[in-house]
């Protein structure tokens, strides 16, 4: 395999494991914020921003957590017939599955790079190459935070989850050829 491609494997592997240690912490966030929910219903006024700022924090924990999870090979596969056949038979099951797994995520960070563009208020008006910049998008809760940083860690999840997509497959042709990284 060209040298480029382990320092591009190995570069993933260790951006991928540095970001899931920290989003393993998200979980301590997310359980502060439903005690503080517990305590404030019960013995202060019930506070508005705890519900929405829980489900933020699962989002990022489950979002930055899951280029990890596919690293570590904790994600759900049915094993019926994969177990059963040789190293090189699951990497070519593997390098096919990663392709469409690749065209999946690539839609998805589509999607999301275009609602980050739309809470940050940009419009791109027909033939301008600047857009313009409108108002920030807010939650219709009663809280009402902006979306945007949550739109953001979405894209850096789902960017994430296609360069480890992208190593994934870079192992599989590597094993393919007869070849470890």
């Amino acid at each position: 395999m060209p040298r480029w491609s382990i320092i591009f494997v190995r570069l993933v592997d260790r951006l991928n494991y540095g970001v899931g240690r920290f989003a393993m912490y998200l979980l301590f966030v997310l359980m502060a914020i439903l005690m503080w929910s517990l305590i404030s219903k019960n013995v202060l006024n019930p506070s508005l921003w705890t519900l929405e700022m829980a489900q933020f924090a699962m989002v990022a924990y489950y979002i930055l957590g899951g280029p990890y999870s596919m690293q570590m090979g904790s994600h759900v596969r049915m094993d019926l017939f994969y177990a059963r056949q040789s190293p090189r038979q699951q990497a070519m099951w593997d390098a096919f599955t990663v392709l469409a797994l690749l065209v999946y995520l690539g839609v998805m960070l589509w999607g999301a790079l275009d609602s980050l563009g739309y809470s940050l208020g940009l419009k791109w008006p027909e033939g301008a190459l600047l857009p313009e910049i409108g108002r920030l998008e807010r939650s219709p809760t009663a809280w009402r935070p902006y979306l945007w940083p949550i739109k953001l860690i979405m894209c850096i999840g789902f960017l994430l989850m296609l360069l480890q997509s992208v190593a994934f497959l870079i192992r599989d042709i590597a094993t393919l050829k007869g070849e470890t990284i």
